[in-house]
């Protein structure tokens, strides 16, 4: 049986329950504008400024690039923990750290992906060793995103570990418009974005995979694993696939 309940009533007429501490609903998506503002509000002034000094030179340019992609693992059961509201707070946070992680190495991130980000290296700015320096960006994320869910854990008992799936390739794409707010369309040629997001789609969580054009690229510089030729969606031939140990001269990355 439902209760008549007025708009103004601060209990429920019908099995007294308080009204004024029912669920609030969950924040809605963020709009483009929204997540544009997002990633601007966190780039560096000095890389701002160069590349809007390099716009008139790189509009339209075919050029190479390395794509990152980076989806978080364990946020679906984080909202099931503490609610919709306190999640998405803490997802404010994720951003912030990947987009900082991104800009150190001189990365751009080009657009928020659901629950992780999209970035290029060596587009629109020009990176001789853009390879390497997504890679260490993602080394970066998963070291970052290890303390950070530490400190999560210990503030609330029983919050589960957030860890992200990480996925790189590099290839061949075409720099479109690039606006005062230095969002850019990107166009890939062939399939470089996309073998980048299969990458990432394969990845275990606290991993990043690469293609074997990355291995070749930055062999020597960082440790792989070997994992053989893997079926990717979209593509006749399989791929082989390649997990990120560590810098050359380093231990294993902590997942």
């Amino acid at each position: 049986m439902w209760a008549d309940n007025s708009p103004g009533d601060k209990f429920c007429g019908e099995c007294g329950q308080d009204l004024r501490s029912q669920a609030k609903p969950a924040p809605k998506d963020l709009s483009f504008d929204e997540k544009l503002a997002k990633i601007q509000r966190y780039l560096p002034r000095g890389l701002t400024e160069k590349i809007l000094a390099q716009r008139d030179k790189i509009e339209g340019e075919k050029r190479h690039a390395t794509v990152l992609f980076c989806d978080l693992e364990g946020f679906t059961p984080l909202v099931e923990r503490i609610g919709a509201e306190e999640a998405y707070g803490v997802m404010d946070q994720v951003y912030e750290l990947l987009i900082h992680k991104v800009h150190d190495y001189e990365g751009t991130v080009n657009e928020m992906t659901g629950d992780g980000v999209m970035a290029l290296f060596g587009a629109p700015i020009a990176l001789e060793d853009a390879p390497q320096r997504a890679i260490r960006s993602a080394l970066a994320i998963h070291r970052e995103m290890a303390r950070f869910s530490d400190r999560l854990k210990e503030e609330r008992k029983g919050i589960p570990s957030l860890k992200m799936r990480i996925g790189i390739h590099s290839g061949p794409v075409v720099v479109g418009t690039l606006g005062n707010n230095l969002r850019v369309e990107f166009k890939a040629v062939g399939d470089t974005v996309n073998l980048a997001s299969r990458m990432e789609g394969l990845a275990e969580p606290g991993t990043t995979y690469v293609t074997e054009d990355m291995f070749k690229l930055t062999e020597g510089f960082f440790r792989f694993e070997a994992f053989g030729e893997r079926k990717v969606k979209g593509r006749k031939d399989p791929v082989r696939v390649y997990r990120v140990i560590a810098r050359a001269a380093e231990g294993p990355v902590s997942t």
